[in-house]
């Protein structure tokens, strides 16, 4: 685990790397300063120079001034929500970064959840505490000078209680963040054993366990409610702490008025101080309480696990050897990682989990040779290894399934693929051809049988190295366009490598319209499709010879679709896989793989037509949605 010193000293690096952020932030919270002092400064001077003397219109005239810093206020909180963006997106994108590096190559689910959920809650909590924290800090500046301002005594009844109430918040900030960390490790080990227990309840009945799997579970519910009472015990401090700091002060101003009065305070000061602690200081205290207490605790046991060094369990795999071809994506690059960067799989597990679960009936062993007629399993004679290269793609009496009690997806499949081959994957929804590309690209480990790229056995380095996966959901993060498309490559990409690749895709109008490779990209503001075309282009730039394409152009027109498909399957020496969702892509491809979950079929399109009723199926209900 991360030590307790090395957490803050990256924290404050990121910081400092970032000082112009900081410097714009703090500028707009000035403005929220400024009307927190008139917040209560004008109402006390409306009452002591206007309404008590009989002025009226100098009373008005501090109203519509504390008005006009209310709207100011306003308008710089507004302009604070950009800079905490600015702030706080660069720090998603790190986090992302390291989560994927580390994990998401070797399919490992404690990594997805890091990436899916623990990412997330690091960035909006984050968020939440630079907002509370900032608030907090310029709001007690305005009203404690605001307080000074009109009577110094007044300090004197509402500082004590606020610094004593901040102290014993303070004092609870660590312990409380270690019973967050026990209670969500005791709250995951319930939810993976539950996660394990339910799917074989009919087992354990069949066996006869129940007594001794409720023990166990029972065992990590304890401990849960355990965890949850100690965090709740802390959490009446941290109430306390409220009530000392924000709801004392009220009780002493008003016990003291009298006294006050008669030491020079005037009504419109006092006015003006309940004003302050009601209206400005007891809500932000609260903010912060809230805020830091549960967020910066969950925030702090997050980032510990995300910015750990990798386990045992990470580096377990042996490098790759001095030889190895150049990393075709960030799952076995060796070089720094850059902000913001995505992952040649992106989201690609998460889709096949949605698309593929649907359990397969068992069927026959069907094999898918070279020349896509039913040829022997893959692989080569011992005659002919040394002379012809080893198969772009081969998979050797393959079987999946996504639980030991679901029906295999993918059952007895061989398939070899020759380099330079274009395959296209057709089937009916759940028949398993997403499930087919992530146990090529080494996401998905089969339940029995061999799969190999370009010789080398999946899941390794120098398999990795030689695929790049593009799935549906493309991933574009927060840079230039150039940065985006030269990702996957470990070296500096040539200018005209790049407008090269971009024309070949179809990304260049893109990119034109963007304002060239040097323009800053904001993913929020590109479409589905345009998100695709930059994320294919970059896996076109890719050293990996082997694409495999899972949908990935779903959201092109089918002129685009046809152009960025071409460009795969031009590329020298490179070989295409596409899961195909239109009958151009399966007429373009040298080969198609038809998948319905009992058996495969193999061939031309031509071919298929004759000898495979499902095709024929599928082309006639791709052919009048196309004809519309």
């Amino acid at each position: 685990m991360t030590s307790p010193t090395g957490l803050p000293a990256r924290g404050l690096r990121f910081l400092l790397a970032r000082r112009r952020v900081l410097l714009r932030l703090t500028a707009w919270s000035v403005l929220e300063t400024g009307q927190t002092f008139l917040l209560g400064y004008g109402p006390a001077r409306a009452l002591d120079a206007g309404f008590l003397r009989g002025r009226a219109d100098v009373g008005l005239v501090w109203l519509a001034v504390t008005g006009l810093g209310v709207l100011l206020g306003a308008y710089g909180t507004a302009r604070v929500y950009t800079a905490v963006a600015d702030l706080v997106e660069p720090l998603r994108d790190r986090l992302v970064e390291r989560v994927v590096a580390r994990g998401v190559r070797s399919g490992d689910t404690g990594s997805l959840s890091g990436l899916t959920q623990q990412v997330e809650i690091a960035r909006d909590t984050f968020a939440g505490l630079v907002m509370v924290s900032r608030s907090f800090v310029f709001t007690s500046v305005g009203a404690l000078a605001g307080l000074f301002a009109l009577a110094p005594p007044l300090l004197l009844v509402v500082g004590p209680p606020l610094a004593l109430g901040m102290a014993l918040f303070a004092a609870t900030l660590r312990p409380l963040a270690r019973r967050q960390e026990t209670f969500l490790v005791a709250d995951e080990a319930l939810a993976g054993d539950l996660g394990t227990v339910c799917p074989g309840l009919r087992d354990i009945t069949a066996t006869g366990a129940e007594a001794q799997i409720a023990a166990g579970t029972g065992e990590r519910v304890e401990a849960e409610l355990r965890a949850a009472r100690a965090l709740a015990h802390w959490g009446v401090l941290r109430v306390a702490s409220l009530t000392i700091g924000g709801q004392l002060p009220i009780v002493l101003l008003l016990a003291a008025a009298p006294w006050l009065l008669a030491h020079g305070v005037t009504p419109g000061a006092l006015v003006g101080a309940l004003a302050y602690v009601t209206q400005s200081l007891l809500p932000a205290l609260r903010n912060l309480i809230h805020g830091l207490g549960t967020s910066g605790s969950r925030l702090t046991v997050v980032l510990r696990r995300l910015a750990k060094p990798d386990t045992a369990e990470d580096t377990a795999a042996p490098p790759p050897p001095a030889t190895s071809p150049r990393p075709a994506n960030t799952a076995t690059t060796g070089r720094p990682p850059r902000t913001g960067g995505p992952a040649a799989t992106d989201h690609a597990v998460s889709e096949h989990s949605r698309s593929d679960r649907g359990g397969l009936r068992p069927g026959r062993s069907a094999s898918c040779g070279n020349d896509g007629r039913g040829a022997p399993a893959p692989g080569t004679s011992r005659n002919h290894a040394s002379a012809e290269p080893p198969p772009a793609v081969s998979l050797a009496s393959v079987t999946f399934a996504y639980g030991p009690a679901s029906a295999p997806v993918v059952r007895d499949l061989d398939l070899a693929l020759p380099p330079g081959a274009h395959l296209a994957v057709v089937g009916p929804s759940g028949a398993g051809k997403s499930t087919l590309t992530a146990l090529v690209a080494g996401l998905l480990t089969p339940s029995s049988g061999t799969v190999r790229v370009g010789g080398h056995p999946v899941p390794g380095p120098e398999a990795a190295a030689g695929r790049v996966l593009i799935p549906q959901e493309a991933y574009v993060f927060g840079g230039t366009l150039a940065e985006n498309l030269a990702y996957l490559r470990p070296d500096p990409v040539p200018e005209e490598e790049l407008l090269a690749a971009a024309e070949a895709v179809g990304l260049a109008p893109l990119a034109d319209r963007l304002g060239g490779l040097g323009a800053r990209v904001d993913p929020r503001a590109l479409s589905a499709g345009e998100r695709q075309l930059v994320a294919l282009t970059r896996a076109y730039l890719s050293y990996a010879p082997l694409a495999l394409l899972d949908e990935a152009t779903c959201h092109l027109d089918p002129e685009t679709e046809g152009r960025a498909e071409r460009a795969f399957a031009a590329r020298p020496g490179g070989t295409l896989v596409v899961v195909a969702h239109r009958i151009s892509s399966a007429r373009r491809a040298g080969q198609v793989l038809v998948m319905d979950g009992r058996s495969t079929a193999c061939g031309g399109h031509e071919e298929l037509l004759r000898s495979s009723a499902l095709y024929r199926d599928l082309v006639g209900s791709w052919t009048p949605a196309l004809a519309r």
